[in-house]
């Protein structure tokens, strides 16, 4: 008698069942914190997740309309995005135009880095 888990069962566990419970609970999340849905409609689709969870997950994500909070997040990630990168790079400029003016990068070094950042 073996009392362990099979190589197969283990990986059906991992592959298949593990990211299937993630994207069911994230389906129910979503569902309940939703405003634009009625009682009713947040029941229906309750039970098809619930009573058909692969078919009723996938069919949920696939119709899933986005709702101004969504929009609103992603331009508000795309902001974070644009900052990051903006902040990063008149950062790294800052620095080689202060070893420029100290004298450690000679005008051809600076020119080539700066390049380099602004292609970046």
């Amino acid at each position: 008698m073996n009392d362990g888990i099979s190589f197969w069962d283990g990986f059906l566990l991992m592959l298949i069942w593990i990211p299937l419970i993630v994207c069911w609970a994230f389906a129910l999340m979503d569902l309940f914190r939703r405003d634009d849905l009625s009682g009713w409609a947040k029941a229906l689709w309750l039970i098809a997740i619930i009573i058909v969870p692969f078919l009723g997950v996938l069919i949920y994500f696939i119709v899933r309309p986005m709702t101004a909070q969504d929009v609103e997040m992603r331009e508000e990630y795309a902001k974070e995005v644009d900052f990051q990168k903006t902040a990063t790079s008149v950062d790294r400029l800052a620095k080689l135009t202060e070893l420029h003016e100290k004298g450690v990068l000679t005008d051809e070094q600076f020119e080539k880095k700066k390049a380099r950042l602004i292609r970046e």
